[in-house]
């Protein structure tokens, strides 16, 4: 959303308001800091052992009290999270507009992902104008009769990756500092860089994850990092079960400028994160999705992406044949961007403003 908001912060006709939840402080922090933002509110919602029904409580409730305040007349939220749906819900019973980013996204199971599936079907409905990433997304609103207007713009993942990947190119000192943090990895090594923290994968499939990044671990031409979220529910079997292997590094979670250094750096990646499907594509490395669906298919029919489940035999035999198969890497190892051209923000500055919108056509950028 960080490009969003300061691409309509430059727009003289608009009164721009940032509000954050203040949940994950310092991942909050961190990101503010990079694209030089400063919230006008912060609800710090934040609480121990919280619920998605006291979440949804507080912000709903803390949204009021600004929304009272500002008295807007229209509220930006975005994606799939259970605060972005809060929010669309507390902006829709006052009767303010509400523009969804990155919207349309659709699995039609509503168990997975749980509960991001509800929660943007949910912001859809309620949505005045649904700016969506990509032309498929579009087509899912358009077969669900929904009353928004809707405007392809690209994802703004990929305005934020190209801007932050500059910045890691074009300054020394800050190259030579990420190279310093993670210092522990051996350049001699192949990496592979995990991320997992879907809800849906709580319990057996944790398990299945770590039994197969195990077993991968055994290969002594690999290093293994992972940023292990906090989630007592993915960090207490994360740690349990690679918590002594000496080429798995459990790290905390990483600030997002660290995060994109390390998607640069890996061989391959294993996620069940929606942003990294959309990402890692468009710096040319391959993608093995830890999930049996997944809401982003078109990097999946671009051939950079595969869905491989929970199964730790499919797991590692899909990673194994990236590592060995040079023919096979080489297919997915390729630079795509079926999600964006950096210039979505944009899209929606002119949306909101009346201006004409260019189209986004990812068949240029092949």
């Amino acid at each position: 959303m960080a490009p969003v908001v300061n691409a309509i912060a430059r727009e003289k006709a608009i009164t721009a308001y940032t509000c954050v939840t203040g949940q994950h402080r310092a991942m909050l922090d961190q990101v503010l800091e990079l694209f030089g933002i400063v919230p006008d509110h912060d609800l710090s919602v934040m609480a121990p052992n919280q619920t998605l029904n006291s979440l949804s409580c507080r912000v709903i409730t803390g949204l009021d009290e600004v929304f009272e305040e500002v008295r807007p007349d229209c509220v930006l939220v975005h994606g799939d999270t259970t605060s972005a749906m809060a929010a669309s819900l507390a902006a829709f019973h006052r009767g303010i507009k509400i523009g969804h980013v990155e919207a349309g996204l659709r699995t039609y199971d509503l168990s997975r992902p749980w509960p991001e599936e509800m929660n943007r079907r949910v912001i859809d409905v309620v949505s005045t104008l649904a700016f969506a990433p990509t032309a498929s997304s579009a087509d899912n609103l358009k077969a669900e009769h929904l009353g928004a207007r809707i405007v392809v713009t690209g994802n703004t993942v990929i305005d934020a990756l190209k801007e932050t990947v500059g910045h890691i190119h074009d300054d020394r000192k800050l190259r030579a500092a990420l190279d310093g943090r993670f210092s522990f990895i051996k350049p001699s090594r192949r990496l592979v860089l995990v991320t997992g923290h879907r809800r849906e994968s709580f319990g057996g499939g944790f398990v299945n994850i770590c039994k197969a990044l195990a077993r991968l671990a055994e290969r002594d031409d690999l290093e293994i990092v992972y940023p292990v979220h906090l989630n007592p529910n993915v960090f207490g079997p994360v740690h349990e079960l690679l918590g002594k292997l000496d080429n798995v590094h459990l790290i905390d979670p990483l600030a997002y400028l660290d995060f994109v250094y390390l998607m640069a750096r890996a061989d391959v990646i294993l996620t069940d994160s929606g942003g990294v499907q959309e990402e890692a594509p468009s710096l040319g490395k391959p993608v093995l999705v830890m999930r049996d669906v997944t809401e982003r298919p078109e990097a999946v029919a671009a051939g950079a992406v595969s869905l491989v489940g929970t199964s730790p035999d499919r797991i590692v035999a899909e990673t194994e044949k990236l590592l060995d198969d040079e023919a096979h890497y080489a297919g997915f190892a390729r630079v795509i961007n079926p999600y964006g051209d950096g210039h979505a923000a944009a899209r929606i500055a002119d949306a909101l403003t009346g201006r004409p919108v260019s189209p986004f056509d990812p068949g240029a950028l092949q």
